[in-house]
């Protein structure tokens, strides 16, 4: 199969699944008005009472570096839901015996997932500005938060194959997800981890998202961002790479099975 035929595909797929999520108003609501409460919540009612240092100026520019990855880490679970249902579906199947490139059924499903989840961002980003986040953050800056959250998503979303692929039930094929939701409150997104009880202000400085939420939170401050971009991108390369290997060899075995 060529890569022509390839990249046609899974543009024709990836149409296929974004109509399913314009026509899903709770997935919507979900990924998008969740965050976007909790920011509010966060900053109108508990941001008074949380010390994040002389330096940080207003809650808001502090807390939406991790509310971006919690909008993140809640849509990549519909991901999972919808390939579980493509597969109980029969699906799967179906476009086996179709003159189509077998990858280009994943990539429509991780593509959608990229897709949808920059629009659910881009969304609370413009709260944000509305209640007063500000940056200067350059061109450059901006472009370098996207890519940081492009990976982020990317790695995420193999591991929602992972899960969608694996799951024996709906409530499993999702369930996955919710660990990766809390992630953000045991890391530096809400608080300084130098506030936390030691053990866990060790697992917050050594878990993937603290490095990814001090990167963001530097680029948008025009501040260095030091060490922290490597870790960040080592975490997400790592784990797109590893997930999509696990991802990859699971579906073959699913489709060779069929």
């Amino acid at each position: 199969m060529s890569t022509a035929n390839f990249v046609a595909d899974t543009t024709v797929l990836t149409g296929r699944s974004m109509k399913h999520i314009t026509r899903s108003l709770d997935t919507i609501i979900t990924v998008t008005i969740t965050p976007i409460a909790l920011m509010l919540l966060f900053v109108f009612v508990l941001g008074g009472a949380i010390n994040t240092g002389p330096d940080s100026g207003s809650y808001v520019n502090y807390l939406l570096p991790g509310i971006m990855l919690i909008t993140i880490a809640s849509g990549i679970g519909y991901t999972s839901y919808r390939l579980f249902m493509d597969l109980q579906g029969g699906i799967f199947e179906r476009f086996q015996s179709m003159p189509i490139a077998r990858s280009s059924v994943l990539w429509a499903h991780v593509l959608t997932s990229l897709v949808s989840n920059m629009i659910s961002v881009g969304l609370v980003v413009l709260v944000s500005l509305l209640i007063g986040f500000r940056t200067g953050a350059s061109v450059l800056a901006w472009l370098g938060v996207a890519g940081i959250l492009v990976l982020f998503t990317l790695a995420l979303t193999w591991v929602a194959v992972i899960a969608g692929l694996s799951a024996k039930t709906v409530d499993g094929a999702g369930a996955f997800a919710y660990p990766l939701i809390f992630l953000p409150f045991i890391s530096s997104a809400f608080v300084p981890t130098n506030t936390m009880p030691a053990p866990v202000a060790w697992f917050a400085e050594h878990q993937p998202v603290t490095p990814i939420v001090d990167t963001i939170r530097a680029l948008f401050a025009e501040q260095p961002v030091t060490g922290d971009i490597w870790i960040a991108l080592a975490w997400c390369v790592g784990i797109l790479v590893v997930a999509y290997g696990f991802a990859t060899a699971i579906y073959r075995r699913r489709i060779s099975r069929g």
